[in-house]
């Protein structure tokens, strides 16, 4: 039981960084900072996962090994819309694109797009935890 609360307060904690996550992506969007607004916003993607994770008892120090257990556990068995799966490894990959390519350029529209993309997960997260844990 011990164990339970504490990945119950975890997945609160990491809900809770997805968001400040979106809202610092948001504020960066909004001045102009788009390669990173990309990184906040796939942080927060990455941290509502994580939130999930948390209460599976799981976690792993790759991003890989998160998106890989979100999509077994959670796209593939159909529990989570495959639609989801896309966000978060299409995230990873403009995160990674912005912080590491040094001539990558991102339109504002895709930045606006992986925002809302960012926000429509968090709340398909924070839904999903509600109605099963």
């Amino acid at each position: 039981m011990a164990e339970q609360n504490r990945n119950t307060d975890l997945s609160k904690h990491r809900l809770q960084k997805a968001k400040d996550d979106l809202e610092s992506s948001q504020l960066l969007f909004d001045n102009n900072k788009l390669s990173q607004s990309i990184n906040r916003s796939y942080y927060s993607i990455f941290h509502a996962a994580r939130a999930l994770l948390a209460l599976e008892n799981f976690d792993s120090k790759k991003h890989t090994g998160i998106i890989a257990f979100f999509n077994k556990h959670f796209v593939k068995p159909g529990k989570i819309g495959k639609e989801y799966s896309k966000i978060i490894m299409d995230a990873q990959d403009f995160r990674n694109d912005s912080d590491y390519d040094d001539f990558f350029i991102i339109s504002k529209d895709e930045t606006l797009n992986q925002l809302n993309d960012a926000s429509k997960f968090i709340c398909m997260i924070e839904g999903f935890i509600k109605d099963n844990y």
